[in-house]
């Protein structure tokens, strides 16, 4: 757990669920990002970090292991009232710090913002050098195969 200016920095709970769903399902709403259903989220409630600010959600973000070397940032989501204050920063570099923790190599996002992840280290990939993506998920979602997000990766180790 990270405490940053009465910010909170931690794994997610169940009982974070319903305000998950609300910060994802707001932004997916204005094509912010793609919408998730509350089964989706209770079944990956292990893969979720959340920034508390006091006892209120004001964040969060998932880390999903893919493979053995991959694993993909989703669903990073911040409170409107709360953003430009490096909160997704914060969220992202947790889940960066647990993906090394893990020993993964590689981790990529799918996004609309792709200047936020840029900032961060992340550079442009083509969605194809992600096959363990495209053909477990991707091929589920509406949009396939006409996919409008922006794939990025940032290497944290030599594979």
């Amino acid at each position: 757990m990270v405490k940053k200016n009465s910010i909170k920095v931690e794994k997610a709970k169940i009982s974070d669920v319903a305000r998950i769903h609300k910060l994802i399902n707001t932004f997916a709403g204005k094509g912010e990002m793609l919408a998730r259903p509350l089964s989706e989220l209770y079944e990956n409630i292990r893969d979720f970090i959340v920034v508390r600010k006091g006892k209120k959600i004001i964040g969060c973000a998932a880390l999903h292991v893919m493979w053995s070397d991959l694993a993909e940032i989703k669903s990073v989501a911040v409170d409107g009232e709360q953003q430009k204050q490096g909160v997704g920063n914060e969220l992202v570099a947790a889940c960066l710090d647990e993906a090394k923790e893990l020993g993964i190599a590689t981790v990529f996002c799918l996004t609309y913002k792709p200047g936020f992840f840029e900032k961060l280290g992340f550079k442009e990939v083509d969605k194809m050098a992600l096959p363990q993506k495209i053909w477990t998920e991707c091929y589920r979602c509406p949009k396939f195969p006409n996919c409008d997000e922006t794939a990025m990766i940032v290497k944290l180790a030599d594979e």
